[in-house]
């Protein structure tokens, strides 16, 4: 396709020199490039291709960076990153040294704010417009949310805010999914600039004033507004929350949203306007499958076929939702629940065998765990698949909800340690150091997809809480036959030597076999090495037989080193008066850059070739 129209925009000053026939083409241009250039290298397509005209409108009539555009999560943000100088960049978007893949203050200007979680752009939309007002100034400041990402209660408790307080505030709601409104056509688009207009808006300002000075005859109009809106739009909800509403408009069609954009610019207070758009138009494959090619690898263009690796073993994602169905199976009690991530977490396969007993309640890591601990209070034994990064949003109800009141919950920390091209904001680098602190609290962590198997097994036979963390990938493609519960707190010894102990944590225990075999092949030194497979309890025994003093000790965890696994075992050694060479390879305090999972265990020393490089140091 020609792309001379999108290539002649280098910033916004470009689109604004545009006359606005000229917005359809451009839109058309964006979205076919989008498609072809994540085709080789993958990433967050549906998302984008939803909010292409929306993207364009808002910058179009806004002056970002002065202006303040918030995106939420910031998978819908490619197109907003295209328009703002960085069109060069997107072919290397997520990839290692590139552009990242969400919002980030330090890429741009015009990203006013970082996104990785979802449900934050009102809260910080709102503090952004307290502090312009609190310094005087009048700049726009819009947050762009989706239908998905307003069901966090973060969302709400913002808006409950935003919505009491007269501060210049507009929230856009993209509703591509949920279906809260209406079908969209000519009379609801009417409405909406009519609802947003100067006309409607100094009447209603005007009868306001009159109907003051007469006793109960302004709560009389405005239910009888209420009433009358209520019918048509369905804005009810967020005109009880202190929102003008206005809505909905068709978030593709420019003839609506240029005019409406403008009138809500005009518009003081806190105002809703609600765009309703279509996930992935413009490809097939993605508007007819929304989910899975919200993120995706590499696909075929031409068919829409993603590409799929020939001969890999199953992903512990897999394995973990494959295992979880077959204790269902046997076990009435088994019940699962994810934070609207059913596919990501793999409970779609779950849920086609136990619909009854599957449970997604939406972008509410909060309510989820504690949802779970209802169900455990009330005998169940509920397990919660949420990624490790995204269960740090509910550390308190894991502490008081949970371990408190010692109820048998199975946290399934998915995509734990270095999760790749999605950066510092997915990747679960803290779980280790934050669930080993907990009071009843079992941590475990599985070498490969078999033991995974078997801490799942082993998890029923616990009666408390328990965290299970596994990596993002696929496994060894070794034999899982064996589904019997492991010796809960027993490591398991791999190699034996006499020149050292080497531990190692889950996800890194088998480079760090790799890195021990060649030390003895090359270097004719033999250490022993333990799979820790429990971080808590800890197996101090197995820990101290093997432990001489004088002797290296090295501990190999994909977490942050600060609080983790390697600090608590230092402690135990020293304790018992050993002394001798020590490594603790591990992430570093600092937030990891994007790119492939392996490009940042090699940048962090945490591969094979790391590990053997450290051993042969402290050996020497």
């Amino acid at each position: 396709m020609n792309y001379a129209l999108l290539n002649s925009i280098h910033g916004t000053a470009d689109l604004k020199r545009l006359r606005p026939d000229q917005l359809p083409e451009l839109a058309s241009q964006m979205r076919h490039y989008l498609i072809e250039t994540l085709a080789p290298i993958g990433g967050h397509l549906g998302a984008g291709l939803g909010v292409v005209e929306l993207t364009i409108a808002l910058h179009y009539l806004l002056n970002s960076p002065r202006d303040k555009i918030i995106w939420d999560v910031g998978h819908q943000a490619y197109p907003h990153k295209i328009l703002t100088g960085r069109l060069p960049g997107m072919p290397g978007i997520r990839q290692y040294g590139g552009l990242c893949g969400f919002t980030k203050r330090a890429e741009s200007d015009h990203d006013p704010f970082g996104a990785g979680h979802a449900s934050t752009s009102i809260s910080a939309a709102y503090g952004m417009a307290v502090g312009r007002d609190l310094s005087h100034q009048d700049h726009q400041v819009v947050a762009v949310i989706g239908d998905g990402a307003l069901t966090g209660g973060m969302a709400f408790e913002a808006m409950n805010h935003a919505g009491g307080n007269n501060n210049k505030l507009l929230v856009i709601l993209n509703d591509n999914e949920m279906s809260i409104a209406p079908n969209v056509g000519a009379m609801s688009s009417y409405l909406a600039r009519i609802i947003s207009g100067r006309s409607y808006t100094q009447a209603k300002d005007t009868a306001k004033r009159i109907l003051e000075k007469l006793p109960g005859a302004l709560d009389a109009a405005k239910r009888v507004e209420e009433h009358v809106k209520g019918m048509i739009t369905p804005g009810t909800l967020f005109e009880e929350m202190g929102f003008r509403y206005i809505g909905p408009v068709d978030g593709h069609d420019f003839d609506h949203l240029l005019p409406t954009l403008q009138n809500c610019s005009r518009l003081n207070g806190p105002t809703l306007l609600h765009v309703v758009t279509r996930k992935g138009l413009g490809f097939s494959p993605a508007e007819e499958d929304p989910e899975t090619w919200h993120g995706l690898g590499p696909y075929d263009v031409k068919t829409g076929e993603p590409f799929k690796s020939s001969g890999q073993a199953a992903s512990y994602t897999q394995v973990f939702a494959d295992m979880l169905a077959d204790m269902a199976d046997a076990d009435d009690r088994v019940v699962a629940i994810t934070a609207a991530m059913p596919g990501g977490t793999g409970l779609t396969r779950f849920a086609a065998r136990h619909p009854d007993r599957c449970f997604d309640v939406g972008i509410a890591e909060q309510h989820a765990v504690t949802f779970a601990g209802g169900l455990a209070a009330s005998g169940k034994r509920p397990y919660v698949a949420i990624y490790s990064t995204f269960m740090q949003r509910a550390y308190d109800q894991i502490i008081h909800d949970i371990c408190i009141q010692n109820l048998p919950v199975t946290f399934c920390l998915d995509r734990a340690g270095i999760v790749g091209a999605d950066g510092a904001t997915h990747t679960g680098m803290f779980d280790l150091a934050f669930m080993r602190n907990l009071p009843n609290m079992t941590v475990m962590a599985p070498k490969d997809e078999a033991e995974l198997r078997r801490m799942l097994v082993t998890s029923l036979t616990i009666d408390g809480p328990v965290a299970i963390r596994y990596p993002r990938g696929h496994g060894y493609g070794v034999s899982i036959e064996d589904s019997s519960p492991l010796p809960v707190g027993h490591a398991e010894v791999l190699t034996e030597g006499d020149s050292g102990l080497v531990i190692a944590v889950g996800s890194r225990v088998h480079d760090a076999l790799q890195a021990v075999e060649t030390l003895r092949s090359e270097h004719g030194r033999a250490m022993t090495l333990l799979n820790l497979r429990f971080i808590k309890p800890l197996d101090e025994q197995a820990i101290m037989i093997h432990l001489k003093s004088g002797q290296p000790l090295i501990i190999v965890e994909e977490g942050v080193a600060a609080g983790g696994a390697g600090q608590q075992i230092a402690v135990l050694a020293l304790q018992h008066g050993w002394h001798g060479p020590f490594a603790h390879i591990a992430m570093p305090d600092a937030f990891p850059a994007h790119g492939t999972q392996a490009e940042i265990l090699r940048d962090l020393g945490l591969d094979a070739a790391g590990i053997l490089s450290r051993l042969r140091q402290l050996i020497a």
